[in-house]
């Protein structure tokens, strides 16, 4: 299952990679010879998304590396870091965004053609299917930097239709709106933002180990119990590494058996629940006699 998580995020990026740079394109060409400076920003911010994927490929492919010596972990961790850079990317391309925006504002400069309206059409039906199919892929394959990448693709669509917005305003009024589309532009960076802080807050929280998940830990307890001689579950934390998990859980078994049958019961226990969850790497048993007080 590992593997095919692994192979599948990968994929999800290359097709990440190959939408971005059409529509970087064709952006470009619709903003420049249609006079939207919105899709030039459009064009800007799928540039970076290129560059953002492609990092997010490179992480992916760092993160399929086994556990050796230095990182008894593993390489898991490269998928928040590779998160906090493709942040990082948004933050930078909302910024250029705005600062053209607020420089085409003050700039007299002719409205936009009407046939720019199909393009963004097309590129915001595209933009919330890529989001849609990628963010699928995010939670099937449980990867924060592919997650990450789906919510550029909702981004670029946020975009899209601020500049449709602006556009729209352009040409139904005509003249003394040509600027509507640049200020569509601009909110369109202040969403680019926030979305930011979306992304970049959840992969802190797997970059410091936060307890963030109750669920698994009541799934992790009730599987417990099926295990013969598990009589109680204490402790059990839960620390996110790439696309799997590392469980510490404190099993509880009767004081008066031996050692032996006790490291017995922790071995069945860390076999069925990583059979039976599919999303755990590794887990740590830690055996407490049911008669002394923890």
């Amino acid at each position: 299952m590992a593997t095919t998580n692994e192979q599948a995020a990968i994929r999800t990026t290359y097709f990440s990679i190959i939408g971005n740079t059409s529509l970087a394109i064709i952006k470009g060409l619709a903003g420049f010879f249609g006079n939207s400076y919105a899709l030039i920003a459009d064009a800007i911010e799928s540039t970076t998304d290129i560059f953002s994927s492609f990092l997010v490929l490179l992480g992916l492919k760092y993160a399929k590396r086994p556990a050796d010596k230095n990182h008894p972990y593993g390489h898991g961790k490269i998928e928040p870091l590779v998160t906090f850079v493709v942040v990082a990317f948004l933050v930078v391309s909302a910024s250029i965004i705005a600062y053209e925006s607020i420089m085409n504002i003050r700039t007299p400069h002719k409205v936009p053609k009407s046939w720019t309206l199909f393009v963004l059409g097309g590129i915001i039906l595209w933009k919330e299917i890529s989001y849609r199919w990628v963010i699928k892929k995010s939670k099937e394959t449980n990867s924060s930097s592919l997650k990450a990448d789906a919510w550029h693709h909702r981004s670029d669509a946020i975009t899209s239709i601020m500049a449709f917005i602006g556009i729209s305003i352009a040409l139904v009024f005509g003249k003394g709106y040509e600027t509507a589309d640049d200020w569509a532009a601009l909110l369109a960076s202040g969403f680019i933002i926030y979305n930011s802080y979306l992304i970049f807050r959840p992969a802190l929280a797997e970059i410091m180990d936060e307890h963030i998940y109750e669920e698994m830990i009541d799934e992790i307890e009730q599987k417990s119990l099926e295990v013969p001689g598990v009589l109680a579950t204490e402790k059990c934390f839960v620390r996110k590494t790439g696309m799997k998990y590392h469980i510490d859980l404190h099993a509880i078994v009767d004081a008066d058996i031996s050692v032996r049958e006790g490291h017995d019961i922790a071995h069945r226990l860390k076999d069925f629940l990583m059979q039976e969850m599919d999303n755990i790497e590794n887990v740590m048993i830690h055996i407490e006699p049911s008669n002394v007080p923890i």
